[in-house]
């Protein structure tokens, strides 16, 4: 039997669906859920400790008591302030030891699943999990991309690669050769919804996601879910491409069937393709 599986829950749908595969598999499942980080939504039907990022202590001491042997981080997470994070005692050990080397996403990612590996934990990969989220390469839905549309994803994987090698973000918009916004700490949605205060006459942008070189897979993949073409849809982009293999999808039928009512292309791409 499976060991019991502790899910380190951000926020969307992601978390809940794990939740259930466990379920329908019966593997034992326990939760935590991170003040304003997890949909309330997520934590109906299953155990679970409501906590705050900074309460490491407590996170470990429980995750012990429950007898959680593997460990899967689940969901965005916006990255909080100092302050917002309220560290315990052992949270301020933590980042003594690790000090400013972790600034980026992903090194400090990295850095969180290193020290909880030292506790005794197996951290999982979500797409080890829920393999059928991993994006396959090729068109999504009946939409194509033009000349101009690979002329942006083309850019825009040259600007999401140098990004990723600063460990800043993993998305980038393009529209006609022009960078309208790239990805720092607010997120695909927040850089959607300014990208398209900036957007120009003519044919659409286009939205770019690649996992940053060195990406600490088990964390953190590029996602993209029905919420992300809606956003991309109100914002005035034409479509959507992610990295084949290295980013997730959620429920990709009905990704699919809203890509085609949106009228948005998505495509999933090798980026060596573009280089």
């Amino acid at each position: 039997m499976a060991a019991k599986l502790g899910i380190l829950a951000g926020g969307g749908a992601l978390p809940r669906r794990l939740i259930k595969l466990c379920h329908e598999t019966g593997r034992e499942v326990f939760l935590v859920a991170f003040m304003g980080q997890t949909d309330p939504e997520t934590t109906v039907g299953v155990d679970h400790l409501w906590t705050r990022l900074g309460a490491a202590g407590q996170i470990i001491k429980r995750l012990q008591a429950e007898q959680v042997r593997e460990l899967v981080m689940v969901g965005p997470i916006k990255r909080p302030s100092m302050a917002e994070l309220r560290p315990d005692w052992r949270a301020v050990q933590f980042f003594a030891k690790i000090g400013a080397k972790s600034l980026g996403d992903d090194s400090l990612l990295r850095s969180v699943i290193t020290a909880l590996e030292e506790e005794g934990f197996l951290f999982r990969g979500v797409d080890d999990l829920l393999q059928d989220l991993i994006a396959p390469e090729g068109i999504y839905g009946s939409s194509v991309p033009d000349v101009q549309a690979y002329s942006d994803i083309r850019r825009g994987v040259e600007v999401a690669k140098a990004m990723g090698k600063a460990d800043v973000g993993q998305s980038v918009v393009v529209q006609q050769g022009l960078v309208l916004g790239v990805e720092a700490i607010e997120g695909t949605d927040a850089l959607l919804t300014r990208c398209g205060l900036l957007r120009r006459e003519g044919a659409g942008g286009v939205l770019v996601k690649l996992k940053k070189p060195e990406q600490e897979r088990r964390a953190d993949l590029p996602t993209i879910g029905i919420e992300t073409l809606r956003r991309a849809a109100e914002s005035g982009l034409r479509g959507v491409a992610i990295e084949a293999g290295g980013a997730l999808v959620v429920d990709r039928e009905a990704l699919c069937r809203e890509a085609d009512q949106l009228g948005l292309f998505v495509l999933g791409i090798s980026p060596s393709d573009y280089e």
